[in-house]
C-alpha cells in the first residue's frame, strides 16, 4: 500500500549578484508587509473592537503600493507579498482558537529571512526553476534526486544567519507504507544517554552543542569586542551564526538517522508528553535540554511515523515512570535524580533509564 503526502525538499543554492540583490529586496519587503498589516489588524482591533480579514488587508496592500510612501512593494513580486498576508491570517486564526499566542512583529535581524512563491510566480522547467522577476535559474545544489515526475506546488527561499541561501520545493509524493512490524519500542529521552529503549539499548547522546562550546565562546568574544553598527561586528556576528549553524546541522542529522531507525524496525512507538518550553527554565539543565532537542526528537517520529504507517504514543507527563517497578508494578515514595540504579523490594534490579522506558511501553500499550 501507499500514499500521497505532500513534502518538502530542502537545497543549497548560491545566487548571482542580481538574484542576491531581487531577493534581499523581497525580503525586506515581505517583512514590512507583514508588520505593517500586522499594526494596521492590532489597531483596529484596540480601537474599534473589529477583526480585520484577508481581504481587506489585501486591499490594503494595493492601497500601499499606490501611495508615494511605498511604491516600491510594486518592484518586487506581489505573490510573496500576498503569502505573507496569508502566513499572517494563518497566525490570527490560531491565536483565538488557543492554539499559538499573539502574533508578534517580524525583526530583520532575528527573523527568518524568508519568501514564499506559489505556482504562478515561479516556473519549472526540466529540473531549472526560475523565480519571478528573474531572468536566470536558480545554481542548486541537488544533493538528493526529487521523485520521478514530481513538480513543485510551492517554493520558499530563505537566507539563515550564517548567510546561507536555501530553496524549499513542496511537492506531491507517493509513499509507500512500510511492512508491518509486530515490535513495539517504549523510548525514554534523556541527557547522558539522548534515548533508552525499552530493549535496554542506550543511545549516547552525541552533545553537539558541547563539542564546539570553546569554538561558539570564542566568536562570542570576538563579537562583543566590536562596535554597534561597525563592518567588523557584521562580520563577527557572521563568524557566530555559522558556528550555530553547523551544530545544528549536525544535530539535525544525528536525530534524523535515529527518527528513521526507529520508525523503520517498531510498527509503535511510545514516548512521553514532556513539556520542554517549562523544563528549561530549570538554569542548570536549560543547555543541556536545548542540545538534547526532544521537541525535535518528537516532531520527526511523528511525521514519519504518518508517512510510513507506524503509530507514535505519548503517556502522561505526570506519568511516574522511573518511580514503578516494571517487574511488579510497586511505585517508590521518592527517587532523586542522582540514582542511577536501584533495586525494588520484589528482588528486582534496575537500571533507573531503561526501567523507565519498560514502563513508558507498558503505558502506551494500555492506552492503545
Amino acid at each position: 500500500m501507499a500514499q500521497t503526502v505532500k513534502r518538502a525538499y530542502k537545497y543549497r543554492f548560491y545566487p548571482t549578484p542580481e538574484q542576491a540583490e531581487e531577493l534581499a529586496r523581497t525580503f525586506g519587503c515581505v517583512r514590512l508587509v507583514y508588520n505593517k498589516a500586522l499594526e494596521e489588524r492590532a489597531r483596529a482591533y484596540v480601537i474599534e473592537g473589529r477583526r480585520v480579514s484577508y481581504v481587506e488587508s489585501s486591499a490594503a496592500l494595493t492601497a500601499w503600493k499606490r501611495s508615494g510612501d511605498y511604491a516600491f512593494l510594486s518592484q518586487v513580486s506581489s505573490v510573496p507579498l500576498q503569502q505573507a498576508l496569508r502566513h499572517l491570517q494563518a497566525a490570527f486564526a490560531n491565536f483565538f482558537a488557543k492554539r499559538a499566542k499573539y502574533p508578534t512583529f517580524k525583526s530583520r535581524k532575528k527573523s527568518r529571512a524568508s519568501a514564499e512563491y506559489t505556482r504562478s510566480a515561479f516556473r519549472w522547467r526540466e529540473g531549472r526553476l526560475w523565480l519571478a522577476k528573474m531572468d536566470a535559474p536558480l545554481d542548486i545544489r541537488w544533493s538528493r534526486p526529487l521523485p520521478a515526475g514530481a513538480e513543485p506546488s510551492t517554493v520558499t527561499v530563505s537566507r539563515d544567519a550564517a548567510g546561507r541561501w536555501f530553496v524549499s520545493l513542496l511537492v506531491e509524493e507517493t509513499i509507500a507504507l512500510l511492512p508491518p512490524e509486530e515490535q513495539a519500542v517504549g523510548v525514554d529521552a534523556g541527557i547522558t544517554a539522548l534515548a533508552t529503549l525499552s530493549t535496554g539499548e542506550k543511545i549516547v547522546n552525541p552533545r553537539h552543542e558541547r563539542r564546539d562550546r570553546r569554538k561558539l565562546a570564542r566568536a562570542q568574544r570576538a563579537l562583543a569586542r566590536t562596535a554597534k553598527g561597525s563592518a567588523n561586528r557584521a562580520k563577527a556576528r557572521l563568524k557566530v551564526a555559522r558556528v550555530h549553524a553547523r551544530i545544528a546541522d549536525r544535530r539535525r542529522d544525528f536525530l534524523h538517522k535515529l527518527t528513521t531507525r526507529l520508525v523503520r524496525e517498531n510498527q509503535t512507538v511510545v514516548i512521553e508528553d514532556l513539556t520542554v518550553r517549562n523544563m528549561v527554565k530549570n538554569g542548570k539543565l536549560a543547555r543541556a535540554i536545548s542540545d538534547a532537542s526532544w521537541r525535535e526528537l518528537r516532531g520527526m517520529l511523528e511525521y514519519k511515523a504518518a508517512w510510513y504507517g507506524r503509530v507514535v504514543v505519548a503517556v502522561d507527563r505526570w506519568f511516574p515512570s522511573s518511580k514503578l517497578c516494571s517487574a511488579c508494578g510497586s511505585a517508590q515514595d521518592e527517587m532523586a535524580l542522582n540514582i542511577r540504579e536501584w533495586a525494588c523490594a520484589c528482588g528486582a534490579a534496575h537500571d533507573r533509564d531503561v526501567n523507565a522506558a519498560r514502563n513508558i511501553l507498558a503505558a502506551g500499550q494500555a492506552d492503545k
